[in-house]
């Protein structure tokens, strides 16, 4: 087992709001990305944490990320907008969209906002969550580098495309945040740091051969010539429906790329990513007290099912929730992206975080 790391989340917020500062952010904004990181790695989803700003770093050096871009309205039209992001950093890009959404939805009932243009924007859930707590349905999708192979395919065509869906406040909040490929590349970016083997069927070869070997597929779905990449969710084949995820995948296509009149994934080279933003207004139906009311009894009915191997019945966000909760003061950060904030700090000019092996 790799050796992590336990970072304080008051330092890290600091030591990462002065790399976007020294990058050229203003401390606002920078306050705020590193902020959504940081939500990431203490909701459990390392793969969109601390863990990407390695490839921040690198967009940010190259010009792939424009720090002093301006989100403009491409078109809006009562409860629909289109933005372009103009290669702005995609969690400003994204806040922008989403309280665009909320505000059309506060007057039409819905708000819908893609856009185009943009960078990799952190973890879908956490826009959906940011409809959510103002009392709306929170929806947020993104298409990304070609990564996921349709159904009988060897060769990458589409994003990992997920896709988010919040309602309900509190403890009892649902939220649903994932993929449509099998999972997210990030995911095996990690194991491949650490060296590990990929357990489940997430990824082929360029024959559509299951590849369990972390390090292959990273080399192959990241050369100049794309090859092999992640399966869809039910898997590579039709025989556990793998079309299914093929289609969502799609439909995320759609709403992305196709309605923002942007870059689809397929043609994508790392950068003017698209994303899809809708809040829906709960007034119509009941409100948003009684439907988080609604929400919450389901959710309690679903967890006091009976269990037939052990594990707990859980709702989508129950765990993200409990390790939200368990990394109130700290966060893990595995030993690679570690080092690769030193070499971040040592570049912008500022001292490292501090932290200390965990046992």
């Amino acid at each position: 087992m790799s050796q992590y790391v336990r970072v304080g989340i008051e330092g890290l917020q600091d030591f990462l709001s002065a790399v976007f500062e020294r990058r050229g952010f203003t401390a606002s904004d920078a306050d705020f990305i590193a902020e959504t990181l940081i939500d990431a790695d203490r909701h459990g989803i390392a793969s969109h944490g601390v863990q990407r700003m390695a490839m921040y770093d690198h967009k940010l050096r190259h010009g792939m990320i424009d720090p002093n871009a301006q989100t403009s309205v491409v078109s809006d039209a009562k409860a629909c907008a289109v933005l372009d992001g103009h290669s702005g950093m995609g969690q400003l890009i994204s806040r922008d969209a989403m309280r665009l959404a909320i505000d059309k939805a506060h007057e039409h009932g819905i708000g819908i906002v893609s856009v185009r243009d943009s960078n990799h924007f952190g973890t879908a859930g956490f826009w959906a969550r940011m409809a959510a707590d103002q009392g709306f349905i929170g929806v947020a999708t993104t298409n990304s580098n070609p990564l996921a192979v349709p159904t009988h395919a060897g060769l990458p065509a589409l994003g990992s495309n997920p896709i988010a869906f919040a309602v309900g406040r509190g403890d009892n909040q649902f939220v649903y945040d994932a993929a449509t490929s099998t999972v997210s590349l990030g995911k095996i970016e990690v194991l491949a740091k650490l060296g590990e083997p990929i357990e489940g069927d997430w990824a082929v070869d360029e024959y559509g051969a299951i590849n369990h070997d972390s390090a292959s597929v990273m080399a192959k779905i990241t050369a100049s010539h794309r090859i092999g990449g992640l399966t869809p969710l039910g898997g590579s084949g039709e025989l556990n429906a793998g079309y299914k995820g093929y289609g969502l995948n799609l439909i995320v296509e759609i709403l992305t790329g196709i309605l923002s009149g942007g870059i689809l994934s397929w043609d994508m080279k790392g950068q003017h990513i698209c994303h899809c933003f809708a809040a829906i207004d709960l007034e119509a139906f009941g409100g948003a007290e009684l439907i988080s009311e609604r929400v919450a009894s389901l959710s309690s009915r679903l967890r006091t099912l009976p269990s037939v191997d052990g594990h707990p019945v859980l709702v989508a966000g129950d765990k993200e929730r409990a390790a939200a909760q368990a990394n109130s003061d700290s966060i893990a950060i595995d030993p690679v992206t570690f080092e690769q904030l030193g070499v971040i700090a040592r570049r912008v000019g500022i001292a490292a975080p501090h932290a200390e092996y965990l046992k």
